[in-house]
């Protein structure tokens, strides 16, 4: 297995290393210094701060015509038929080259707005983004599959159609209104009406003592949004399990309904149930943008959207590459996992 897992990380690297070259370019498809600074600001300012932030040099080695006299740091090679050579600007220069030397030494440059290592951002926003989500994944799967599973057994029944109802119901609406009205009826209206200071409307503090107050309605959002598509579709995985030969040999030896429903059709839909939690997994690490935002929860989405809000280029472009590596990590993780709960996948 951990040769498997070696291979896929040296076939991930170059995958990686593309990503994060098509960001950079994306990103600079406009001016990034120019855009922070605004329409007012001078040529001059504009190129003080291109200099000073590295942006003055190229994303990639480029080759020219050499320059008159000496210049650093580019490097005049002698060519064949050109006359003088050509000038080459060192790769170990480069933008791109420097940002991927930045990422392996977990060193990001400074927030241009907060005048903060990104690196510390970073790690300061990863914990209030998982006090709120990782719970809320917890819940969410436990609840989906129990009730995919009822569902499935009773298909065609009151008990599938009440469920079903109620997860198609969960679906239509739309996130913003679960959040106002989790904030009016959950903070709000109890404080006022009744006097009861229940959750916080807006804030954190994940602390043992304090996480119910602040984190658990964050949650209770986040399961009522989540919980209708992921039982619709565990409900799909179980249903396609319990139309197969061995859950009608079960029955037919007289197997309870809970031992079909939690060991034979649980085990066997394990494959489709670690795919859905793993695509789920990167959102987990990188935050809910709008519950943050709405709850003022410092995360990482939350912090992702202010820096594109005042063109915060290094957060940005720091932010998006570690979303990347994320998503490929949870791809490996996933094919580990495979292997791990069923026996018949071998990992080669």
């Amino acid at each position: 297995m951990w040769s498997y897992v070696l291979r896929k990380i040296l076939a991930a690297i170059p995958v990686y290393l593309g990503i994060i070259l098509l960001v950079m370019l994306a990103l600079r498809v406009n001016d990034p210094i120019a855009a922070y600074l605004g329409k007012n600001a001078t040529p001059e300012s504009i190129g003080q701060y291109r200099s000073q932030w590295g942006l003055d040099r190229p994303v990639l080695p480029v080759w020219a015509t050499p320059p008159e006299g000496p210049v650093e740091p580019w490097l005049t090679l002698p060519v064949p038929g050109v006359e003088g050579g050509l000038s080459v600007f060192p790769p170990w220069r480069t933008q791109y080259v420097s940002f991927v030397w930045s990422l392996a030494r977990l060193d990001l440059n400074n927030s241009w707005e907060q005048k903060r290592p990104v690196a510390q951002m970073l790690r300061s926003s990863v914990g209030p983004s998982l006090a709120v989500t990782l719970p809320a994944l917890a819940l969410t799967t436990s609840i989906a599959v129990t009730v995919g599973l009822l569902s499935a057994y009773f298909r065609g029944r009151l008990t599938d159609r009440v469920l079903m109802f109620a997860s198609v119901l969960g679906m239509s609406v739309s996130v913003l209104v679960f959040i106002i009205l989790g904030q009016y009826f959950g903070a709000y209206w109890p404080r006022q009406a009744l006097g009861l200071n229940v959750f916080a409307i807006e804030g954190y503090d994940a602390t043992a003592r304090n996480w119910a107050y602040y984190c658990l309605l964050p949650v209770l959002i986040s399961l009522a949004v989540s919980l209708g598509y992921d039982a619709r579709f565990y409900r799909a995985v179980m249903v396609e399990e319990g139309n197969r030969d061995y859950i009608t040999t079960a029955r037919a030896k007289g197997a309870s309904k809970p031992k079909i429903m939690f060991v034979h059709m649980l085990k066997n839909a394990m494959i489709p149930i670690i795919t859905h939690v793993m695509i789920t997994l990167p959102f987990i690490i990188t935050g809910s943008i709008l519950l943050e935002q709405y709850f003022n929860i410092p995360g990482m989405g939350r912090t992702l959207i202010t820096a594109i809000a005042s063109k915060d280029f290094p957060v940005i472009q720091s932010f998006t590459a570690v979303f990347a590596l994320v998503f490929i990590a949870s791809n490996i993780l996933t094919d580990v996992l495979y292997a791990l709960v069923d026996p018949r996948v071998r990992l080669s």
